[in-house]
């Protein structure tokens, strides 16, 4: 279906493709937040006052007092100094005033299209469930950070991956309605046809959402135990396309979710799942629906820069640019199979 010229919701559409790459921005300041071990330098949640950084250096050194009864600071930076402290805090500081930055954007919009009618009944009520779902991530991501202010100063693997899959449902949701608000559908007529069954190149593109999004998951596993820190080698995994490590803890359920073997290998079969599977999706795109070909074409494409990323990050041990690189690239390539599937439905 053509896009229309006189579209009232373009603008709401638009917005909402805003308020995406926000959260686009937000996932890379984590994730460089994430890989300089930022994360647990704010040892406190404030939502409101908590975006006004440290205006004197009294405060600096009150914040840096909390963050030496840390465990990540007895046990691990001890021998921190306050620059070091601000280098860490900083990058924490902007990826929460990031998130905070994207409540307002979202917010202050939704009313002002709320009150001119651009966004009504259902609808309106969709667009606001963004808005508690955008607040549900944010408190999760601070459930996360507690996670490592206790004992063990990492955040729990699956505490990341919730914060991580919450983001990118966000994403999702957001971009999705996007579209449909830019290609809206024709009047209906007045007997409604029969709908028309799922192909299989629309079933076909729900598995490889799904796909993708489960493979966002399996690499939020990977970074919360560091397991891109072993098995440096592709393609085989130091020599082992199986590695022998791979079920050595018990029970077995276990090595699925923290032993380092079993998690990057499941990554790995995930991004080869993919790499089968996309062409065909494309393949099958090309043949039936020319106005998606753009769509399946960046997919495609996209989908070698991702595991080229992916594997440079692996080889050379996860460097902070190229690991940041790899993560935002997942998030390219999750709205890039969201477009082609809304293409094929159009």
């Amino acid at each position: 279906m053509q896009m229309t010229t006189d579209n009232p919701q373009r603008a709401v559409a638009w917005w909402l493709f805003a308020c995406c790459a926000l959260v686009f921005l937000t996932l890379v300041v984590g994730g460089v937040t994430r890989l300089t071990h930022s994360g647990l330098s704010i040892v406190e949640w404030k939502p409101l006052i908590g975006a006004l950084p440290p205006l004197s250096e009294a405060h600096w050194l009150e914040l840096f007092a909390k963050y030496q009864q840390t465990p990540e600071f007895q046990k691990v930076n001890h021998d921190m100094t306050l620059d070091g402290f601000k280098f860490i805090f900083w990058w924490e500081w902007a990826h929460r005033l990031s998130g905070r930055f994207i409540g307002v954007v979202f917010f202050v919009p939704y009313v002002w299209f709320l009150v001119r009618g651009q966004l009504r009944g259902a609808l309106a009520g969709k667009v606001f469930g963004f808005f508690i779902l955008g607040g549900l991530q944010g408190a999760m991501g601070w459930y996360m950070v507690k996670s490592g202010l206790v004992d063990d100063p990492r955040v729990s693997q699956y505490r990341l991956a919730a914060h991580l899959g919450l983001a990118f449902v966000l994403f999702g949701l957001m971009g999705w309605t996007g579209l449909g608000m830019l290609q809206p559908r024709k009047a209906s007529s007045a007997v409604a046809p029969a709908p028309t069954p799922a192909s299989t190149t629309q079933h076909l593109g729900n598995w490889l959402v799904a796909l993708v999004f489960i493979m966002v998951l399996s690499g939020a596993l990977v970074a919360g135990i560091r397991a891109g820190l072993a098995y440096n080698t592709f393609p085989l995994m130091n020599g082992h396309f199986v590695p022998p490590e791979i079920f050595m803890v018990e029970p077995l359920w276990l090595n699925f979710f923290t032993n380092m073997a079993t998690v990057q290998f499941n990554h790995r079969m995930l991004a080869w799942l993919l790499m089968a599977l996309v062409p065909w999706f494309a393949w099958r795109i090309w043949r039936e629906s020319p106005a998606a070909r753009p769509a399946a074409v960046a997919l495609t494409l996209w989908l070698a820069v991702q595991m080229g990323l992916g594997i440079a990050t692996l080889l050379l041990q996860v460097p902070v640019a190229l690991g940041a690189a790899h993560q935002a690239g997942a998030m390219v390539l999750f709205g890039l199979v969201i477009w082609a599937n809304h293409s094929i439905r159009r």
